[in-house]
C-alpha cells in the first residue's frame, strides 16, 4: 500500500510517520502533487497555526491538490481544522472540504485551561468505519486551542471541553480527527489501522 503524508510547515509530523511504520507500512513524506495524487491513502497531520499553514499550502499549490484528492484522506489536529471553511485563528480562509467554521475556545471558568491538553473520551453519534472496534467512552489525546463545532451532518465523534464539539468529521473520501491518534495508544493505533483499511 502506498501511503503519503503531506509535507508542509507543521510540527508533529514524525510521530505520525512512526505510527504508520509501526503498522508495517513505509509511508512517503512529500509535498509533490503527483505523489500525493498517486497514493492509495493520504494523511494530512500536524500541529501549527492556521494562517501560516494555509499560506504555505497556497504558495506550494497544495491547497487545490489536497481538496481535490479522490482517495481516502485523513486530517489530524490542524489538518482537520484546515479542511474546514474558515478558522478564527488568524481569520483564515481554509480548504472548505467541510463547510464548517473553526472557533476558539472561550473559557467558561478559571479552571478551563486553554489550550485543552490531555485525554478526553469519545462518543459516536454515527457509526463509521474509522471507529470500527472502538467503544463509547474510549479515550484519546488532544492538544488544541481551536475547535470545530458539533455538526449533525459531518460529526462522527464528539467530546466535551467547555461544550460538545467535533472530535472527528467525515464527508465522502475525507476523514478528520481533532485528537492525535498517533499519541493515543492502542485506541489511536486502531483508528490509523482502520483508516488504512478503508
Amino acid at each position: 500500500m502506498n501511503v503519503a503524508i503531506v509535507k508542509y510547515n507543521a510540527g508533529n509530523i514524525f510521530s505520525v510517520i512512526n505510527a504508520v511504520k509501526r503498522l508495517g507500512i513505509e509511508p512517503i513524506f512529500t509535498d509533490d502533487a503527483q505523489e500525493l495524487m498517486a497514493a492509495d491513502k493520504v494523511i494530512f497531520p500536524g500541529q501549527g497555526e492556521a494562517s501560516g499553514a494555509m499560506a504555505y499550502l497556497r504558495e506550494h499549490g497544495l491547497d487545490n491538490v489536497i481538496k481535490n484528492l479522490k482517495q481516502p484522506v485523513l486530517g489530524i489536529c490542524i489538518g482537520q481544522q484546515l479542511l474546514c471553511r474558515h478558522s478564527e485563528e488568524g481569520d483564515t480562509e481554509c480548504l472548505g472540504v467541510f463547510p464548517l467554521d473553526v472557533k476558539r475556545f472561550q473559557p467558561s471558568s478559571h479552571e478551563d485551561k486553554i489550550p485543552q491538553m490531555g485525554w478526553n473520551s469519545l462518543s459516536f453519534p454515527k457509526t463509521n468505519p474509522l471507529f470500527r472496534g472502538l467503544n463509547e467512552g474510549d479515550f484519546v489525546y488532544f492538544i488544541h486551542s481551536y475547535y470545530v463545532p458539533y455538526s449533525e451532518e459531518y460529526t462522527i465523534a464528539k467530546t466535551n471541553f467547555t461544550l460538545d464539539y467535533s472530535a472527528a468529521l467525515h464527508s465522502g473520501n475525507f476523514y478528520a480527527t481533532q485528537f492525535h491518534p498517533e499519541k493515543s495508544g492502542k485506541v489511536g493505533e486502531r483508528i490509523i489501522s482502520n483508516f488504512l483499511e478503508l
